[in-house]
This record gives structure tokens, sequence and C-alpha cells, in this order.
């Protein structure tokens, strides 16, 4: 039996500079894989990589709505550390809280640049290299569960991590053949600062904790081992999943 390790690996996280994708790097680097930083901000990513053993993170700024910067991403990572065996597409935004068709035209453009666009760009770029040197690859993509129900007050968003599940899907039939897997996790309300309107509103943050069977919001670490998971051999035979973490919210 496989364990849920990444020993030797290579691991690209975006959005990793706090938050979900910072508690995944570090569960990354604890299952033994070199990490790759990535977020927008070189400032906040060098801070979160001076928290890893020395040699174990590469700290990269990359807005990833532009293909030219994640490609330089996938090329720095090659050049630094030999090879990147997955990809964690995290990064995403948020810029309007509030009814769905009032949403500006300015917000429908940046989600979907970034939630939408800089996940099919991540998933380029990981094809173009494993096909390249001839290996498989892991490929995970943080959604939402507001890709699975609907997102009152968030529904755009909802709308692109609805989007990032159906890529999903594709991508994993597309790609089967050539050993690259292809999966989603689905976290629930998550305590970051990304959440932090949900978070600190607490009729929001009830609807949310009152219909989950675990009563409660989740930490970030709470996320990162289903990420471990995906990109380890231990899910060899999972791909085209949309793992749901949630405490149970969906069910209800």
């Amino acid at each position: 039996m496989n364990e849920p390790g990444l020993a030797n690996k290579v691991i690209i996280i975006t959005g990793a500079s706090r938050g979900i994708g910072a508690a995944i790097a570090h569960a990354c680097a604890n299952a033994g894989a070199k990490v790759v930083l990535a977020s927008r901000k070189q400032e906040d990513l060098d801070a979160t990589a001076a928290t890893f053993a020395p040699g174990q993170a590469l700290a990269l700024a990359c807005h990833t709505g532009k293909p030219q910067e994640v490609d330089a991403l996938f090329a720095r990572a090659v050049e630094h550390f030999g090879r990147v065996d997955g990809l964690v597409s995290n990064a995403a935004t948020n810029p309007y809280f509030g009814p769905l068709v009032d949403t500006p035209d300015a917000a429908m453009e940046k989600t979907f640049e970034v939630n939408v666009r800089g996940y099919l760009y991540g998933a380029r770029a990981m094809v173009k290299h494993a096909r390249a040197r001839g290996g498989a690859a892991s490929i995970v993509n943080v959604a939402s569960v507001a890709g699975l129900r609907a997102a009152p007050m968030q529904g755009f968003y909802g709308m692109t991590k609805a989007a990032v599940i159906s890529m999903t899907q594709t991508l994993a039939t597309e790609l089967g053949s050539s050993g690259i897997r292809v999966n989603a996790i689905c976290p629930g309300l998550v305590e970051t600062k990304f959440a932090s309107t949900l978070i600190n509103t607490p009729t929001l943050r009830d609807y949310v904790v009152k219909r989950s069977p675990l009563g409660r919001h989740a930490q970030p670490e709470e996320i990162a081992g289903a990420a471990v998971y995906l990109l380890s051999e231990a899910s060899s035979f999972t791909t085209g999943t949309s793992l749901v973490v949630d405490g149970g919210f969906t069910i209800g």
C-alpha cells in the first residue's frame, strides 16, 4: 500500500504566502517535498519561505493570470530543483461581495483571470513540463464548496469555482493517458485572511457553522492533508475527483 509521502518530489504551490497555500506548502515539506512558493508579492513570499528549513523552499513572485509569468515560474523552478512533479493551484481572488446581478464588470474580469485562467495556465505549464521529461505528474486545484452549492453574496466567485471543478474533470479525462492526474479540493469555510469577511460577520459564519455536523469552521492546516494525499502515490488511482473538506456542510 502506498503511503502519502512526497520524498524527492518538487511541488509548486500558488497563493502560498499565507492561508491554505502556506499550510499546504508546509504539509508537503513535512512529507519530504521541495516546495516552490508562488504569489504576487515577493516580500510576503520571502517571509513565508523563511519558516522552512534551508534549501527546502524557493520563493518566486508570479501573477498566475499572466501566462508568461507562469511559464517563467516553471522555468525557474526547473532550473533550481531540476524538475517539477506536482502543482497546487490555490491562488484566488474575490474582489466583490454582493448580489450576483450587481457584479461589476471589472470584478468579473479580475476574478475570472485569476480563478479560472490562472488555473488553466498553471495546468498547461505543468503538462508541458511533464510531457517533456516523460514522467507522471499530479495537479491539485483548490476549488470551493461555493462551486457546488448556491453562493449568495459571492456568486461570481462561486461560478469560477464551479468552472474549476469542470476544468478538473475535463483535464483528468484528457491527461490520464499521459500519466497526469488532476483532482480538486473543495474546502468549506476556513479561517483565513481571504475569508475574513465571512468569518467576521456573525450571521454569515453562523449560517455555515450551524449547518455543519462538526459545528465549526476549519483552520488552513485541516485542508493541507487532502492536498498531500492527492499529490502522493497514495492516490495513484484517483483522478477527476473533487474532494470535499467542509465539516459536513454540503450534506445538510
